[in-house]
């Protein structure tokens, strides 16, 4: 079966939009093939700075012939259903369509519609300028001679003004071939905005410029490695990183790792070299994080430590697109000037900051407006204050030391390392804390209290910085609320939804016996129901995550008195537990069965208002059946057993309580009849059921749980 080979040669892709270009282009022509017929055994799509190629294998040579029978009006329907059936169907009159005739229907048109299959060929050509012109890039450009206005003085004859191609960088060239391995492949003949396609790509624009025609998709890898180009990002990612380590590995050193950038170099070079620098060892006193953000930012490039000691060193890897002659000697020197430069302005930030003390630093937030309706910066750190000191008992916290940490929590916002490097906010205020002689616990609280910044990231776990991260999150929360700016839809412009979720994560990983209303008290009632209520969805999404069922969570917060996010997921993990059982389970269906019996009566007017009351004992022991009198009795002693152990908050134990209900629950529907005759005994049975409803009401509403 024949392949087909795409490359589009263009200038350099920015790396950030390589890995999805790559995806796009697979799904969008491949998608656009199948629609018209062609099917396929497999594509992959690659990426490289000045390429993005996809290879469609096994491919069917032709589409397959088509013959479709669409039926039409009666034959005696209004002239106007004629034609738009005929219109519709592609025939020109009535007489080109069938008459058929049906027992019901009567007599009606049938239009019987053949196409043949076309060459997989000429399909091909029909889809790929489309699939390029409407190519799915976050920014791209128009340029050259047909971008001028047609209008303009210097407009060619072949100008297209806005709507001549757009791509993210200039697009050069179109190689398009199809065939089957055994044979030489045709060029898919197809012009996009002057380009012709054709057999030819390029390799490495310094190394190995000139043309370069191949065949099918082994010969275009194989000439392109030839000619100093790797195709496959994920080859070049693992050449770089295996490199890297060899030659730090070989002095002593290893390599900081970095997932992220090792992608980004990847997509900046075509034939990865790696190579060595150095910088002056005086920066060793600029801290860490500055150094590796520095040369990360900068130059792309990775840094090394001391395989021994762990520290540091001064010396950094870089990866470079081209086998220099002179070993990387050049390249090596640009860089090491660049970077001494930069660390050079980082070290002066440094010094600068560290003159002044972070109370100071902190005055400066008063000119900086946090929200029009919420204050300055200042003022929200006031706030989150206020709430670090309240916080501080629940999280094992000194009072005192909580608020200090918070006030400074900011404070490093206004410094020049910050400015240039907001990334290390927080980072560098706990080095600034420490230079200036602030407790350890304060220190680390600045730095940890943006802590969990994702679903990957971990949480405080300190007491101060538990209790001022919490109170940072409460703070944004409480704030947005009371002046109704809340999230809608998908939109969260202020991170609303990320910053309930990282409040919840704090408060289970460190365990908080807190009730939340009592940390936004000065809302108003009704606005803090709906915060309380917001809550709950982000533990939703969060437990959801986790593995729990949405419904378990949903039957723990129709209790009333959910503030206490530890106290809802230890009931929700013991109420999945006891349902995962069987007597869980049978037990739910003896709760559904006499809740449905309630709600029946309740439909037809005939429950009781007596319902609620406590069951006649009397009325059982003298009249009741022997499984009613058993039911009693275990539900009195459950019903007291569960509330003990719930209000000890061992829910696990209130589950195993309420498993015993099961048999008495079973032997009553298997032998006693609700509906008795005699009126008296009827509601007390009525009255039985809703204490079994009632009972279990104690632990969780089971009238939430699904299945």
């Amino acid at each position: 079966m024949p392949d087909l080979l795409l490359e589009l040669f263009s200038e350099e892709i920015p790396a950030r939009f390589q890995g999805q270009a790559a995806d796009d282009l697979q799904r969008l022509l491949t998608s656009a093939l199948v629609d018209r017929g062609l099917t396929y055994e497999g594509a992959r799509a690659f990426a490289t700075p000045r390429r993005l190629a996809l290879t469609v294998h096994g491919m069917t040579a032709r589409s397959a012939d088509v013959r479709e029978e669409r039926n039409g009006p009666r034959v005696d329907a209004p002239d106007q259903a004629v034609q738009g059936f005929l219109k519709s169907a592609g025939l020109a009159s009535v007489d080109e369509a069938t008459i058929r005739s049906d027992p019901k229907k009567g007599e009606f048109y049938v239009a019987v519609i053949e196409r043949p299959g076309r060459p997989a060929e000429a399909i091909i050509a029909e889809v790929l300028p489309a699939v390029i012109r409407d190519f799915p890039w976050p920014k791209s450009m128009r340029w050259g001679a047909r971008s001028a206005p047609e209008d303009s003085p210097w407009a060619g004859a072949d100008a297209e003004g806005s709507s001549a191609l757009r791509w993210v960088r200039p697009l050069r060239s179109i190689l398009c071939i199809f065939g089957p391995e055994t044979e030489e492949p045709e060029i898919v003949a197809c012009n996009i905005s002057g380009l012709t396609s054709g057999n030819t790509t390029f390799g490495h624009r310094f190394m190995a410029p000139d043309p370069i025609t191949v065949r099918r998709f082994d010969d275009y890898v194989s000439k392109l490695e030839a000619a100093n180009v790797i195709l496959d990002p994920q080859r070049r990612r693992a050449m770089i990183f295996d490199d890297a380590r060899n030659l730090a590995g070989a002095q002593g050193l290893d390599v900081v790792e970095d997932s992220g950038l090792l992608d980004e170099v990847a997509g900046l070079v075509e034939w990865p070299v790696v190579l060595m620098g150095t910088f002056d060892e005086a920066f060793l006193d600029i801290p860490e994080e500055v150094i590796r953000l520095t040369i990360r930012a900068n130059q792309k490039c990775f840094v090394l430590r001391d395989g021994a000691t762990g520290k540091l060193t001064n010396r950094f890897l870089l990866v470079a697109n081209i086998a220099a002659s002179d070993g990387g000697a050049e390249i090596i020197a640009g860089n090491q000037r660049v970077i001494a430069a930069r660390l050079s302005d980082a070290r002066f930030f440094w010094q600068q900051d560290n003159v002044v003390a972070l109370d100071e630093w902190a005055k400066k937030l008063q000119a900086v407006t946090f929200h029009e309706k919420l204050g300055s910066q200042a003022q929200r750190i006031a706030r989150i204050a206020g709430l670090a000191l309240r916080i501080a008992p629940y999280a094992d916290a000194v009072p005192a030391v909580a608020e200090r940490a918070a006030r400074l929590a900011k404070a490093d916002l206004p410094t020049g390392m910050v400015g240039e490097f907001p990334e290390l906010q927080g980072v560098m205020g706990r080095y600034y804390a420490l230079a200036q002689g602030e407790a350890p616990d304060v220190a680390d609280a600045i730095r940890d209290h943006y802590r969990p910044q994702g679903q990957s990231d971990t949480v405080p776990d300190a007491p101060v910085s538990v209790a001022v991260a919490l109170a940072d999150r409460i703070d944004i929360l409480a704030g947005f609320w009371s002046i109704d700016e809340k999230p809608t839809g998908s939109k969260d412009p202020y991170a609303l939804r990320r910053a309930a979720l990282g409040a919840i994560r704090i408060i289970l990983g460190n365990r908080l016996r807190i009730p939340l209303p009592a940390l936004w008290a000065d809302l108003p009632d009704d606005v803090s129901r709906d915060l309380l209520s917001f809550f709950a969805d982000r533990l939703k999404v969060h437990l959801r995550e986790e593995g729990a069922r949405y419904d378990l969570i949903d039957a723990v917060f129709a209790l009333p008195g959910q503030d206490d996010l530890v106290l809802i997921v230890d009931r929700v993990t013991a109420l999945g537990a006891f349902l995962d059982s069987d007597d869980g389970a049978n037990l739910l269906a003896g709760y559904r069965r006499a809740v449905n019996i309630l709600r029946a009566e309740e439909k037809k007017g005939a429950l009781p208002d007596s319902v609620s009351e406590p069951p006649d004992h009397g009325l059982i022991h003298q009249r009741g059946e022997e499984q009613e009198r058993a039911l009693l009795s275990v539900l009195e002693a459950v019903e007291a057993q569960t509330r003990d152990h719930v209000g000890s908050e061992n829910f696990a134990a209130a589950m195993q309580s309420l498993s015993e209900l099961r048999p008495a629950v079973d032997a009553f529907f298997d032998h006693v009849t609700v509906n008795a005759e005699d009126a008296a005994l009827r509601d007390n049975r009525l009255r039985l059921l809703n204490s079994i409803r009632q009972a279990m009401l104690t632990v969780a509403d089971f009238s939430r749980i699904s299945g």
